[in-house]
């Protein structure tokens, strides 16, 4: 369960969106969550990647572990 308070403005936009579209004021939040953290756990592993970079395999090192 999760309460937030938005400003007037987000609230009634929501609002509006939520009584066009037939959908749920809910659902809109949910969705806006979801990609949201999507994209911040997307930018947290490019971080972590970025510094602490995995081995680099050339093609003739995958080959030879593979027994190819």
């Amino acid at each position: 369960m999760l309460a937030i308070r938005l400003d007037t403005d987000t609230e009634n936009r929501l609002d509006l969106l939520a009584k066009r579209t037939g959908r749920t004021k809910t659902f809109y939040a949910r969705e806006a969550i979801l990609q949201h953290l999507e994209d911040l756990e997307d930018t947290f592993l490019a971080t972590q990647r970025l510094r602490n970079p995995a081995k680099i395999y050339s093609a003739k090192d995958v080959k030879r572990e593979l027994g190819l």
